[in-house]
């Protein structure tokens, strides 16, 4: 599995636990896996995992680059999209901004519309600017 499909799998664990908030990410895998819905990648798990440990922290820097609109009225799609790529931009070593911001919109093009990969694709550029150092 390519690096771009285990972001996808994160994507789709984050996305899933958006609707399932009373199991832990673990249990979600576990579930998922056992009714053979996902398949087991290590880097997919982790960054998942990661993402909901940092939740607040990721959600606090949304938040405060979000343009336009609240956190509460984005998607929860874009949502799930933007918190995987905050996590990676901060919370992951040799990471590659540009690849982090690069692959939320390739993900937002293909689970998203075209506006939305333009407006992540903005709020991401913010997080860099004011973020990363």
């Amino acid at each position: 599995m390519t690096r771009h499909e285990s972001r996808e799998l994160a994507f789709i664990l984050i996305f899933e636990k958006s609707f399932q908030t009373d199991i832990s990410v673990t249990e979600l895998i576990d579930s998922a896996a056992e009714l053979e819905l996902f398949e087991q990648n290590e880097f997919a798990e982790n960054l998942a995992k990661k993402v909901y440990l940092k939740l607040d922290e990721i959600d606090a820097v949304i938040s405060e680059n979000l343009v336009g609109w609240s956190a509460k009225r984005i998607s929860r799609v874009t949502r799930a999209i933007l918190r995987l790529a905050v996590c990676e931009m901060l919370y992951t070593e040799n990471m590659p901004v540009g690849v982090a911001i690069n692959e939320a919109v390739e993900i937002a093009k293909k689970y998203a519309s075209q506006e939305d990969a333009s407006y992540i694709n903005g709020v991401l550029g913010s997080v860099a600017k004011k973020n990363i150092k």
